[in-house]
């Protein structure tokens, strides 16, 4: 069925455009700099709070669990189709165009919506900095619209997006070198936590553990799987890495393990320190800090919560314009968006279309409500690839993999399973939300991409002669 019709590998692996400079260390830190962020700094005090309590190292556990397995999939996937649109890509090989624009139409929700949430975010802890220093923004660009609290544009948001835009129009390798940078401050500031709060923590602080019983932590660990979602834009990168057979996986499972070591450290000493009732706050680690009288820890801990937050804009960032450039350039998107700068090998209107989308939500749109549509999007894509792993090892095992995920088709199908489940965890709300913007992207489909898929007019030609 002409819905259905497939890439081939080869095909692909001769059309990079971009420039291969990225190596394993690169990669982990790009992971790292995109998992530890908005997940540590805000989102552990929500979950504790809400839904899981000092049982929030068991959400933290399943939902490493269910990324874990879905980043062995993905390393076998990144490890044998080494180009950008990770997700997407895989899946035009697997399953065939209609499926993966339906993933890629649904992974530019992902990044789209978790860029302007981390922007909004980063802005709620620059203001708190600056509140301080005892400067204070006038309301009406302090936040996003709302005509009761007076407020029209998150002013610092738009900034911030459009200084990330500018560094990532640079080239890829000075955005590597930044980002590995702040990783290293960021990574400092978790350690200083784990290091001051360690010799606070007080064991009655972890009774009751499971105060929200077990469907608790099942809601706890639907919520915070935002703070894995980092791996996934690695693979993006894929175009962009020297020996991506051996590179890619190394950056991938590196990243996610370091990352999911210190969370569950982190969510320790936190529910250990102060009473998970009190952590419902938006900056729950430097409140943890001000809570044990240690305010000249939280300060630097506000100031690598800014740093953190930053990288995570960066890399989901750069994961939305590599998106765009792998679905523009086979023809389902307009083709403006995969020209690459000749100097800067950067899709330029990519990065620039991407910065001005993501400004408009984070600056106008509260996004509190939508956080979960990330969580539903990535979710989605993951149960995908991995499915798609044990479907290629049937039909096309044949394929050189420089990484194989092992016991497939088991840890494909335990992938599945956990991402179903957390899916099932969330709101009816989020399920409409997703269910409407799959809608519209099948319409984009039907209007404009089935008949300007770069494969349909390679079979127009193919019919002419």
């Amino acid at each position: 069925m002409e819905l259905f019709r497939k890439k081939s590998i080869a095909s692909e692996n001769s059309n990079n455009s971009l420039k291969q400079v990225l190596g394993a260390f690169d990669l982990t830190m790009l992971g790292i700099g995109a998992i530890i962020g908005t997940g540590i700094f805000v989102l552990t005090g929500v979950a504790a709070a809400k839904y899981a309590g000092p049982a929030l190292i068991l959400s933290f556990i399943i939902a490493g669990l269910a990324c874990t397995f879905a980043a062995l999939c993905y390393s076998e996937f990144a490890s044998m189709i080494p180009e950008a649109g990770s997700a997407y890509t895989y899946s035009y090989v697997a399953f065939g165009e209609l499926i993966a624009w339906i993933l890629g139409w649904d992974l530019v929700l992902e990044y789209g919506l978790a860029s302007s949430a981390v922007a909004s975010g980063w802005s709620g802890y620059f203001q708190g900095l600056l509140s301080g220093f005892g400067i204070h923004l006038p309301a009406a660009l302090s936040s996003a619209f709302d005509a009761s609290k007076g407020t029209f544009i998150d002013l610092p948001a738009v900034i911030i997006v459009f200084l990330i835009t500018f560094l990532l129009s640079k080239g890829v390798k000075e955005s590597a070198k930044f980002n590995a940078i702040m990783v290293i401050i960021k990574l400092a500031v978790v350690i200083l936590f784990i290091g001051v709060g360690v010799w606070y923590v007080k064991p009655t602080n972890w009774t009751p553990f499971m105060p929200f019983g077990f469907s608790g932590v099942t809601a706890g660990a639907a919520t915070v799987v935002f703070a894995y979602f980092g791996f996934d834009a690695v693979s993006t990168a894929a175009e962009e890495v020297k020996n991506p057979q051996r590179n890619l996986p190394i950056g991938i499972i590196t990243a996610l393990s370091v990352c999911t070591v210190l969370y569950i450290i982190v969510s320790l000493i936190l529910t250990g320190i102060v009473p998970f009732g009190e952590l419902g706050v938006k900056n729950p680690v430097s409140f943890a800090l001000s809570f044990i009288h240690q305010d000249w820890a939280a300060g630097f801990i506000s100031l690598g919560a800014i740093v953190g937050i930053t990288t995570v804009l960066v890399v989901m960032m750069f994961g939305q314009t590599r998106l765009f450039y792998s679905i523009s350039r086979d023809g389902l998107l307009p083709k403006g968006l995969s020209k690459v700068h000749p100097k800067t090998q950067v899709p330029i209107a990519s990065t620039w279309i991407t910065g001005l989308l993501v400004a408009l939500f984070a600056g106008l749109v509260p996004l509190d409500k939508l956080a979960e549509l990330t969580n539903i999007g990535t979710l989605f894509a993951f149960s995908t690839v991995s499915v798609g792993v044990a479907v290629l090892r049937k039909t096309r095992p044949d394929l050189k993999r420089g990484f194989k995920t092992p016991w497939v088709p088991v840890i494909p199908a335990l992938a599945v399973i956990f991402c179903v489940y957390l899916m099932l965890q969330l709101q009816a709300f989020t399920w409409k939300g997703f269910v409407v913007w799959l809608v519209i992207g099948l319409v984009i489909y039907s209007t404009y991409g089935y008949k300007n898929s770069r494969l349909n007019k390679a079979k127009q030609k193919q019919n002419i002669a």
